[in-house]
């Protein structure tokens, strides 16, 4: 096999179809646009989701569910991961700061502890949110655990 004996499958090119190039094309007049309506005009753009007139899919469906406007999201952070960034950037004190820093959590981003893992390290941990199992994990080892608030 060379490269200038390489032809592609039979059938799958296709000529492009050349539109309003006269009428022995068999695609002038109209150039295959109908006669009337916003559709045969130039600089028409059809609406997101419509169909033509019938109701479109998004009002045909029911709305279901709800999400409250005032719900609070809590990035998890597991003892684990403390264990880990505290090993990586040695440090004994981890707080929002330290944690934004490093890219953990975003700009304004709540974040809870979670008693996933192991800890081996005496920490001072301040934190949105902390479990009773976490917080007993890092309190056993002689940390602290400060909560803090969170409309800041």
């Amino acid at each position: 096999m060379e490269l200038h004996t390489l032809k592609p499958a039979i059938g799958s090119l296709k000529n492009k179809k050349r539109v309003g190039r006269g009428q022995g094309s068999g695609k002038g007049g109209t150039a295959t646009r109908g006669y009337n309506g916003a559709q045969s005009r130039s600089g028409y753009k059809r609406k997101i989701g419509f169909e033509g007139g019938q109701q479109p899919l998004q009002r045909r469906l029911p709305m279901y569910g709800f999400k409250c406007p005032s719900r609070i999201e809590f990035t998890p952070l597991n003892l684990n991961v403390l264990q880990a960034l505290a090993e990586k950037h040695n440090v004994s004190s981890i707080d929002a700061h330290f944690l934004r820093q490093h890219r953990v959590i975003g700009k304004n981003g709540k974040y809870k502890i979670l008693g996933g893992g192991q800890l081996n390290i005496k920490l001072s941990v301040a934190a949105h949110r902390c479990s009773a199992s976490a917080m007993q994990a890092i309190q056993n080892l002689g940390g602290t655990v400060i909560i803090l608030p969170i409309y800041e």
